[in-house]
């Protein structure tokens, strides 16, 4: 099995842009992850500029304290036995903004990592953001976009971003905790979520204390809090929609 993305944003039907991957919504076993970094302005972001700066004005009167950083955006993507290949470009994050307000979110295909925080009692492990940020009040584990500091040998490097971001998010190291063996994938309106088990030592009680300890020192106020997960329930939290199929996988595989 081998499928191409490639976006052409000229145009409205995107209905079989993931033929041949598994429904939406639902986590899978990958082989790998490889994700090239080009050179130049992502195809998107030369198109679109002035929409991107009109629409960047309109989020930053909202909310002031947005920052426009830059993160990784790919243009294509392969699912094949192999793995999650791509191709992408540092972009602004403000052209991330425009992008993810279209209905079809044409032009592009927003992939990040997801460092899925497993305690010895049996929880997730999860934080809320800050209602300064762009999820404001969001429940989702400690994750962010792929970087540019992300990058080594010009290829996005996962573990490398899961690390820093538990690390930035909670103070947990993920050195501490056992990795699992294999990397999962979800995806949903063109955005992608990459997936690792990690179990930490401790109860979901202690690591939710211990986040909440960190959020006192931590330089970036970005979370507001953290959550213990102890079930599928998609009420029981105001979650990230990237969420819920994940922790429906995790909790349907502990029962099965």
């Amino acid at each position: 099995m081998k499928t191409n993305l490639s976006m052409n944003f000229e145009s409205s039907d995107f209905s079989d842009e993931f033929a041949g991957w598994p429904p939406e919504a639902t986590v899978f076993p990958i082989a790998g992850v490889d994700l090239r970094v080009l050179l130049g302005t992502h195809p998107f972001v030369a198109a679109e500029e002035a929409a991107i700066r009109e629409n960047w004005a309109r989020e930053t009167a909202a909310n002031p304290a947005l920052f426009d950083g830059r993160l990784i955006f790919q243009q294509r993507l392969t699912l094949d036995e192999k793995g999650i290949s791509g191709e992408g470009y540092v972009t602004p994050f403000s052209a991330f903004m425009y992008w993810r307000r279209q209905p079809h979110r044409q032009g592009g295909i927003h992939i990040f990592a997801y460092p899925v925080l497993e305690s010895s009692d049996g929880a997730l492990v999860a934080i809320r953001m800050g209602a300064h940020t762009a999820n404001p009040g969001q429940v989702y584990f400690a994750a962010g976009s792929l970087e540019p500091e992300d990058i080594v040998d010009g290829r996005c490097d996962i573990e490398a971003n899961m690390r820093r971001e538990v690390l930035e998010e909670t103070g947990l190291d993920l050195a501490n905790s056992v990795a699992g063996q294999g990397l999962y994938a979800a995806h949903a309106r063109r955005t992608v979520t990459l997936m690792r088990l990690f179990r930490f030592d401790m109860t979901a009680d202690e690591m939710v204390e211990r986040i909440e300890a960190h959020m006192l020192v931590a330089e970036d106020k970005e979370i507001a809090g953290a959550a213990a997960i102890r079930s599928a329930d998609p009420s029981a939290h105001p979650y990230n929609v990237a969420m819920l199929p994940v922790i429906s996988w995790y909790f349907g595989k502990r029962g099965a």
